[in-house]
């Protein structure tokens, strides 16, 4: 496995990954190869995008942006927010782990304090996932549980 920075070519890849986890989860958040160009690898947010690769096949990756003023999530300014994706047949082989590997070495270079995920309550998977990562509950919002990752202690 192989981990790079997702590039404007690898969109519809990255929505191959994408676009079956909203379906079965049900969700009617956008996607397609534009979708995740400019929401994901060219967002004028964007501190970084990684993908995993094996055999030339996507399987998962994640996307880490700069909190700005206003943003969606009503996050701090100057957190990050993180956005993991991996295929269901690729699940349990470490890709996340290595993806955040990535993410967060972006994430110290850019000087961020923390990084958020915010996850559905329903998404089991996804809070195990970054809970075993070291993110730890922060807030709850409607169906929406924030975890947050501190930097902090990293910079010492």
């Amino acid at each position: 496995m192989r981990i790079r920075r997702a590039e404007a070519a690898d969109a519809a890849a990255l929505d191959g990954v994408l676009t079956p986890i909203l379906e079965r989860r049900g969700s009617a958040r956008p996607r397609g190869a534009d979708h995740v160009r400019a929401h994901y690898i060219e967002h004028p947010d964007s501190l970084a995008c990684h993908l995993a690769e094996a055999e030339g096949r996507v399987l998962g990756f994640q996307s880490l942006k700069r909190a700005m003023p206003d943003n969606p999530y009503d996050l701090p300014e100057g957190w990050g927010i993180v956005g993991t994706y991996v295929a269901a047949e690729a699940a349990g082989r470490g890709i996340g782990r290595a993806l955040f590997a990535a993410t967060l070495r972006a994430a110290l270079a850019a000087g961020l304090e923390r990084i958020d995920a915010t996850i559905g309550a329903e998404n089991a998977d996804g809070l195990a996932y970054y809970e075993a990562l070291g993110f730890r509950t922060w807030r709850e919002r409607g169906s929406a549980i924030g975890k947050a990752y501190d930097l902090a202690p990293l910079r010492r």
